[in-house]
């Protein structure tokens, strides 16, 4: 339900408010920053969903009812990943807004050559990934988040809120301080919906297989098996 309504805080006082929060926020439970989030933003706040589990929509949707929930199709999805989005849409009180790139894959493939993400992993992710979500999250003042600092040493400093200066908005990591543990935990406690990937050695989600995501092998953390040889741990939303 993104709203084309006039911000309800500038820049400055994003950034303000992303600074004061992150400080006073550090160490409260994940339920207790998505409450300050929902209060402080209302509507004008969305979450991400890589659809891996619906955790994070799961925390958001018993702060605010009906959160919109963004889903970014890349068009080389597991067919798992689509099926966990539609149950997602079925069984909770969010509104998922399924989010597309400019161009299809074949029209990507006609412009730029096939398989783009073995030559030029970045651009792909960069077309697919990272401009969907900027126009996507254009009316919202603030967006959430589940980046852990336990996934790979690329997030270990991940803050609980910040402000984020490419898209002039307030990011919330609620649960960046859970461990795996914890996230265990919140499932079994709460009957989260998983990805089925999840229980077939997959530890993190992306495109299939022919594009960007392997198995990951024992001791390997929980982001290795994404972009497997292209020295790529991101795709470039977080960075």
């Amino acid at each position: 339900m993104t709203t084309e309504a006039e911000p309800t805080h500038t820049a400055e006082q994003l950034e303000a408010l992303a600074a004061t929060a992150a400080v006073e926020l550090e160490n409260a439970s994940a339920q207790e920053i998505m409450r300050w989030a929902a209060e402080t933003f209302g509507r004008r706040l969305a979450v991400t969903s890589s659809m891996e589990d619906a955790v994070v929509a799961h925390l958001a949707s018993t702060a605010l009812p009906g959160i919109d929930v963004i889903f970014l199709d890349t068009g080389y999805h597991f067919v798992e990943t689509i099926g966990t989005r539609d149950a997602v849409e079925a069984t909770m009180p969010v509104n998922v807004i399924t989010l597309t790139p400019r161009q299809s894959v074949a029209e990507q493939d006609a412009e730029y050559g096939p398989k783009l993400h073995d030559r030029d992993p970045d651009l792909c992710c960069k077309l697919r990934k990272v401009e969907p979500l900027n126009r996507g999250l254009a009316g919202y003042d603030a967006w959430a988040t589940g980046l852990r600092r336990d996934e790979s040493p690329t997030r270990a400093n991940t803050p609980v809120v910040a402000y984020d200066p490419k898209r002039q908005k307030v990011k919330i990591a609620p649960i960046a301080r859970w461990t795996q543990d914890d996230v265990d935990a919140y499932v079994a406690a709460n009957g989260i919906l998983l990805n089925p990937l999840l229980f077939d050695g997959y530890a993190s989600i992306g495109c299939s297989p022919e594009s960007c995501t392997r198995r990951v092998l024992e001791g390997e953390d929980a982001r290795s098996g994404r972009w497997s040889g292209a020295g790529k741990t991101e795709c470039g939303i977080h960075l």
